[in-house]
């Protein structure tokens, strides 16, 4: 007997699909427990009907994930956490929070389970794919920096500076440049000093 699968059924098909099966399975199993339906040109008619409007459906729905896959990728987000000075955090940013901060920052809110990525544990910089639409395989930019840096290092953005989490890592880093060496600023402060001590014991000679 051809009967039309309700539902999805291991080794025989998928849902919508039309399958040959025994009689006597189809009359005392699949068509009781609504599992299936006997394939009657006017259920494949109906079937059919149904089968467009499903595929309808689903084409509008890629084509939401498209247009949001265009509009989050390359999006960057940034955590501040405790970290270590090797950088390794004392903790982690997860999918969780990587989720609800793109949803803060672009009003796009995704299912934790569409990001292609573990929990992150360390300060840099990180290419996060996402899972989302069948045209483009969006990538979030997720930077973490340590906690105590975070409001420096967001002041030095707005200031425009071109500054990453890996350069607050770097030693005797500081914002708007790198400190000069200690011993060459102690070397200019006492040239100076010597200068002008010539100066005063000059003018008072004379």
């Amino acid at each position: 007997m051809q009967v039309i699968l309700l539902q999805d059924l291991y080794k025989h098909g998928v849902a919508g699909e039309v399958v040959k099966v025994a009689d006597g399975f189809a009359r005392n199993y699949l068509i009781p427990r609504k599992m299936a339906m006997q394939a009657t040109p006017s259920a494949l008619r109906q079937t059919e009907t149904v089968r467009e409007n499903v595929e309808a459906r689903k084409a509008q729905y890629n084509n939401m994930l498209n247009d949001l896959a265009r509009q989050i990728d390359g999006v960057e987000l940034i955590f501040g956490r405790r970290a270590a000075s090797t950088g390794k955090l004392f903790g982690s940013v997860t999918t969780q929070e990587i989720a609800d901060e793109l949803d803060r920052v672009t009003s796009v809110d995704i299912n934790r389970r569409r990001i292609s990525q573990q929990s992150l544990r360390e300060v840099g910089t990180h290419q996060v794919a996402v899972r989302l639409g069948n045209e483009l395989s969006p990538a979030l930019k997720i930077t973490i920096v340590p906690e105590d840096e975070l409001p420096e290092f967001l002041a030095a953005r707005e200031r425009g500076e071109q500054v990453s989490a890996e350069d607050v890592m770097t030693e005797g880093f500081r914002y708007a440049g790198p400190v000069e060496d200690a011993g060459e600023v102690a070397a200019e402060e006492t040239e100076d000093l010597g200068e002008a001590i010539a100066e005063a014991v000059t003018e008072v000679e004379a």
